[in-house]
């Protein structure tokens, strides 16, 4: 319990590194929305699901890095290469 003490004392003002994971509050989805919502991602398209309208078709799309697949909207395909 004392070593607790010592080491809340003197962590105040400096640097530390953690996992996302690992974080209480905010949320760790709210976390990295608001870290990384608007980074671009690139993967490579597997299927395709076609709606009923264009605002309904989806890419199923497989992201280095990411374990399942990623669905997007084809609306929101930024670039195709």
């Amino acid at each position: 319990m004392r070593d607790q003490r010592i080491l809340t004392r003197s962590v105040r003002n400096r640097l530390v590194n953690f996992r996302i994971i690992d974080v209480y509050h905010p949320e760790p989805d709210q976390l990295l929305r608001e870290l990384h919502g608007e980074d671009l991602l690139q993967g490579l398209v597997v299927d395709v699901s076609q709606g009923a309208s264009p605002e309904k078709n989806f890419a199923v799309v497989q992201v280095d890095g990411v374990r399942s697949p990623v669905i997007v909207s084809f609306e929101h395909i930024v670039e195709v290469l």
